[in-house]
């Protein structure tokens, strides 16, 4: 059944806007209404926006995942997006930039930097470290009496899908996002020179 697997496939979209100057306020109305629509679209999978700057105009990048391919294809086709498209362009300095990143890299958005590559996969490692390691200790502690309650619950399959299947939401819908927001500076810095303005 196609519906059953909702963890083998998961797309990240990459939209980039760089504001001109002055379109600031009715932009980030835009925004939300655009976010808010998205969210409601089959096999969306959430959102997060990064705020920067961008040869000295605001940058904004979008990061949606999808569950499948088809259902991020589908939003980017649909007529109600490509009509809000066509609403901001005119606030817009270089378009709709659109890109699809590897799946193996959904949870690290890009800089805002249009020319910046993502995060160096070192770095990645150790963000997914950090968040992968105290799940994996403190979720079987806190399944364990749950799992002695009963003898399915116990069998080491079994025992062990619903703790994996706890650490993946969390991680992926939960804990991972904050994260990444929370170590971006250090994630987005690298060797490149800074921009002056």
């Amino acid at each position: 059944m196609p519906e059953a697997k909702p963890f083998e496939e998961v797309v990240t979209l990459i939209i980039k806007h760089r504001v001109k100057a002055g379109f600031e306020v009715p932009y980030e109305a835009w925004l939300r209404n655009i976010v808010s629509i998205a969210g409601q679209q089959e096999g969306h999978l959430g959102v997060d926006v990064m705020r920067g700057k961008n040869a000295g105009l605001d940058m904004y990048t979008c990061v949606l995942r999808f569950c499948t391919t088809e259902a991020m294809q589908h939003w980017l086709d649909s007529p109600q997006r490509l009509d809000l498209v066509n609403l901001a362009t005119p606030m817009l300095a270089d378009g709709d930039q659109t890109e699809v990143n590897p799946v193996n890299e959904f949870w690290f958005a890009p800089s805002t930097d249009t020319a910046s590559p993502p995060p160096p996969r070192w770095k990645q490692a150790v963000v997914t470290l950090l968040v992968i390691l105290p799940h994996t200790l403190l979720v079987p502690l806190i399944w364990g009496p749950l799992l002695q309650l009963n003898a399915l619950l116990s069998n080491y399959v079994v025992a062990t899908f619903l703790i994996t299947l706890t650490i993946v939401v969390s991680v992926v819908y939960l804990f991972m996002p904050m994260a990444t927001r929370l170590f971006a500076p250090w994630l987005s810095h690298s060797t490149q020179p800074k921009e002056t303005r």
